[in-house]
């Protein structure tokens, strides 16, 4: 059997102007990520990413350290299918009804970084609405939408894998909770019970042969827990 690493990217900058940028802390994650894989001898065949940058420099910053090694790292493939849902567009679309429910709202998504919890709060609340699909509207990604992309991702993935190959997808939480929600059959909203909890540059893998695949593991972050710096276990 083969296997597919699902690997979220590392902390992007929350609260910053551009989310899509890996933190300081990011990139150190990412590198002790690249320096857990060498430790283990694992190498891969194929390496992909979505087109988000905070994906990407994560896939750099991990396989320049698998290189340093002497590990094999193919080239970069770029497959849009491994993007994150557009987080920013969902609360657009949702929040102004909801306002009346949440009179804060507004303050917290000015200062997110300051107003974490609530923040959350108010984040999963969106996502139950979004999920429920009873509040879509034309022209706004629906959940169901974003589903059907990331699951075109791992068709075309496991059409053109080989039997044993060892792949990498360096990707974001909610394209990991959709394969999840896929894989396992877990309903949509449980699935992203899990999804709060997948942490910075966490291992998720898949196990394949042919056109199926089986979900193995489940956001192992041991590669951070051994270094014993409880700064490196982060969520966003």
């Amino acid at each position: 059997m083969g296997s597919i690493y699902l690997i979220r990217h590392g902390q992007a900058s929350f609260g910053a102007d551009d989310y899509d940028v890996l933190s300081p802390l990011g990139v150190r994650q990412a590198e002790v990520l690249g320096d857990h894989l060498a430790q283990l001898g694992i190498s891969f065949d194929r390496c992909l990413s979505g087109n988000l940058r905070r994906q990407q420099h994560t896939a750099s910053a991990t396989l320049q350290r698998c290189i340093a090694a002497g590990l094999n790292a193919p080239e970069l493939e770029v497959d849009p299918a491994f993007n994150e849902f557009d987080a920013d567009a969902v609360i657009r679309g949702l929040l102004p009804a909801m306002l009346p429910d949440e009179p804060d709202a507004l303050d917290i998504l000015r200062n997110p970084a300051q107003n974490r919890a609530a923040f959350q709060h108010l984040f999963a609340r969106i996502i139950r609405r979004w999920l429920s699909g009873e509040h879509d509207q034309p022209g706004h990604e629906t959940w169901l939408g974003f589903v059907a992309q990331v699951q075109g991702g791992l068709k075309r993935l496991l059409a053109q894998a080989e039997s044993k190959q060892n792949i990498a997808v360096f990707t974001s939480g909610g394209t990991i909770t959709a394969l999840l929600h896929l894989l396992t059959g877990v309903p949509a909203d449980r699935a992203f019970e899990l999804n709060w909890q997948i942490v910075n540059t966490s291992l998720s893998r898949l196990q394949f042969r042919g056109s199926e695949a089986t979900l193995a593991s489940f956001n192992s972050r041991v590669h951070l827990e051994l270094l014993k710096a409880p700064e490196l276990i982060t969520y966003r």
